[in-house]
């Protein structure tokens, strides 16, 4: 007898509740096709319930103290912790990706949380004594009420963790829409947050495609709408909430470069590129998908396919350097992309489109992928690939590379190899990205500073964590008071707003 595959709940209320949908997706394990679960497109009724939820709850959440709020918080990433490896498993199994790296999406989201219960001191207003005779002036940061969050598939534990513990811990309640296509290993965390302590109402779950996104959009009692994902989708949800009046920060696609110096650590800065192209099957909007070789440095093309091809391609839990891609359609899509590189006269100096893992001969595997001789204008340069793929360009010049990053329309992240440190702050100042990496191929930052993705890969002027989201998720209020002595209370009338 087959077992029923598992349907995934939605929380409202503190409550995990059946959908009564008619509509429902499958999560698929990318690495077999195995069904894992079935996922609800909640009806209008149920995201209305959410809302409503974390409404009433906003109540008394917000009144809640700093301590007890961050108190929570403090269980929560002690929870993660002792549950980080049935986390990953959970994770790999709907997501692909290798357990080394599904702990690691876990453990930078866990980072944010550390970072959610000790936020009190960012959250301080001013006070100014004697702006007029006798009266005082102070700012006050306080929640802005129910708050949204629509997250992606390809890190669906770090960036739900980007969301929902800032917008709590600084007194707002929320509702969060994971990405459809791997909602398991978020709900677990969603369980865990309410075990340590969440009261309910203000964290809830809803499941569902564009008529869900566009009910969160649209509602009036949702103040604010954090989105990270394609930038089709972003524009989207950034317009549509910014016209319901609403505070939106969008974090979309990217085309992020790597400058390859000659003076370089050559060993160094191709292990770097390699690991950041092809990590995480190329599925990360801050992956290097270009690299651009900069004078002697196009040599070594030879040496970076050459480490490219000894990469290991498998199933996430058996933990290779690079698992499947999300879904059949995402494989077709990067396949389709190779396959114009080469109409459109990019040279493939290494080719992953048929890659076999015995054993798994249904999963949506492409091995890493160089292409060189990329040009502006052709398709694998133009587009987000999100797969295994590795563009290379040439310059012969910093001057002329920095001019090929600054022309592109994104400006999510961006590296330098090299050992000049003059080199590497020409690069700095000039660049036009947000997130800039020297030596380094990611930089995605702590928790400490704020996400600052910029140009076409952002909408918003308030990126995710640090301190910009404590901006994001609080308003100003400002108080001007005066008290009177009791022989002051029969003074004369002032017609004037002079408070002299």
């Amino acid at each position: 007898m087959t077992q029923a595959v598992p349907t995934v709940k939605l929380l409202i209320n503190g409550e995990f509740v059946e959908s009564r949908t008619s509509e429902w997706r499958e999560v698929i394990n990318p690495a077999t096709q195995e069904v894992l679960a079935r996922v609800p497109m909640a009806t209008e009724d149920e995201v209305e319930a959410a809302i409503a939820a974390g409404r009433a709850a906003f109540k008394t959440w917000r009144k809640t103290p700093i301590g007890a709020r961050a108190r929570i918080f403090l269980k929560y990433q002690q929870l993660i912790r002792e549950h980080m490896k049935e986390l990953a498993a959970l994770l790999t199994a709907e997501q692909g990706k290798t357990l080394a790296d599904a702990e690691g999406d876990i453990f930078r989201g866990l980072e944010v949380v550390e970072h959610a219960a000790s936020i009190g001191n960012l959250q301080l207003g001013e006070y100014a004594e004697n702006v007029a005779g006798g009266v005082d002036t102070y700012t006050v940061q306080q929640p802005l009420g129910v708050c949204a969050g629509i997250t992606p598939f390809n890190f669906p534990a770090m960036i739900p963790l980007w969301m929902f513990p800032m917008a709590i811990a600084t007194g707002n309640t929320f509702v969060l829409k994971p990405s459809e296509q791997d909602p398991m290993v978020t709900m677990r965390l969603v369980e865990l947050a309410l075990q340590a302590g969440i009261p309910a109402g203000v964290l809830n779950v809803v499941h569902g495609g564009e008529a869900v996104v566009n009910a969160l959009c649209d509602h009036p009692h949702i103040k604010a709408v954090s989105f990270v994902g394609s930038s089709r989708v972003g524009t989207h949800v950034y317009q549509r909430a910014s016209l319901a009046g609403k505070r939106v920060q969008c974090m979309m696609g990217a085309k992020n470069h790597a400058i390859v110096m000659p003076d370089a650590n050559k060993e160094q800065a191709l292990n770097q590129l390699a690991g950041a192209a092809f990590g995480a099957a190329g599925q990360r909007c801050m992956a290097l998908s270009v690299a651009v070789l900069v004078g002697e440095a196009r040599s070594w093309i030879p040496e970076l396919v050459a480490k490219a091809r000894s990469l290991t391609v498998g199933a996430g839990k058996d933990n290779p350097d690079l698992g499947p891609l999300i879904s059949c359609a995402a494989r077709e899509r990067v396949a389709s992309l190779i396959a114009k590189g080469v109409e459109q006269g990019a040279t493939l100096e290494l080719d992953g489109r048929e890659v076999t893992v015995p054993g798994f001969e249904n999963g949506n595997f492409v091995g890493p992928t160089i292409f060189s001789g990329v040009k502006t204008g052709m398709a694998v340069y133009e587009q987000e690939i999100f797969g295994p793929v590795l563009c290379l360009m040439e310059a012969d010049s910093l001057e002329a590379a920095i001019d090929i990053i600054n022309d592109n329309p994104n400006g999510n992240g961006t590296a330098i190899f090299t050992q000049s440190g003059a080199a590497a702050r020409r690069f700095q100042e000039d660049i036009d990205v947000g997130q800039v990496g020297i030596n380094v191929p990611i930089p995605v930052p702590v928790p400490l500073f704020s996400f600052t993705g910029s140009r076409g890969s952002k909408l918003g002027d308030l990126g995710p964590y640090g301190k910009q989201v404590i901006l994001f998720y609080t308003q100003t209020k400002t108080v001007t008071s005066r008290w009177f002595d009791d022989e002051a209370s029969s003074g004369k009338v002032h017609t004037t707003i002079s408070l002299r």
